[in-house]
């Protein structure tokens, strides 16, 4: 059985799910809203919050809530308090997403390096239009293993890691300059 923390749905964010969010997020999708808008003063950030906060854990039926149908109930509620300007500005704003390489490194198959690397950069490319600005990637060694067929750590896998790695850093780095720029991370693995 898998326990939501605060009995919150999982968010939908692309082909992506995440159960385990917090919600600071979404101070920061009001808060570039109501600066769009030209209200940088907007006092309600905190009291908006808490009223998405409750319905997530109180009134939402769904176990699986996508991120677009969030932000379309958030409009919605930004327009019945009168915040017509804000409600036009919001943009939706993911929470962390955590991607494994590993799924990408099985579907490319041994050998097939370039493959992975288009199918990373395509699902960086989706998350990014889903509002995904943290993205954490985890199984990069496994996926070196994968995609170089053996069980067995190897100068070759090390040398596809450090490709990998430059893959991401790279694409970190030449981002399109503007507001919204993507922090992608590795989280550790032992």
């Amino acid at each position: 059985m898998i326990s939501l923390i605060g009995n919150r749905p999982a968010l939908q964010i692309g082909r992506y799910q995440v159960i385990d969010y917090d919600t600071a997020w979404l101070d920061d999708a009001l808060r570039r809203a109501a600066a769009a808008a030209e209200h940088e003063d907007f006092p309600f950030v905190a009291d908006i919050r808490s009223g998405i906060v409750q319905y997530l854990e109180t009134k939402c039926s769904l176990k699986l809530l996508h991120l677009e149908d969030l932000f379309d109930r958030m409009r919605k509620m930004l327009v019945k308090i009168g915040c017509e300007r804000i409600a036009e500005k919001l943009e939706p704003l993911a929470p962390p997403v955590t991607v494994s390489l590993v799924r990408a490194a099985m579907e490319a198959g041994n050998g097939f390096e370039l493959a992975f690397f288009e199918t990373l950069r395509s699902e960086l490319a989706e998350l990014r239009a889903a509002g995904a600005e943290e993205i954490r990637f985890t199984g990069l060694r496994e996926s070196s293993l994968i995609l170089r067929g053996t069980a067995k750590w190897t100068k070759h896998c090390e040398s596809l890691l450090s490709e990998i790695e430059a893959f991401l850093k790279a694409w970190d780095r030449d981002q399109p300059d503007d507001d919204r720029q993507m922090r992608l991370c590795v989280e550790s693995e032992n």
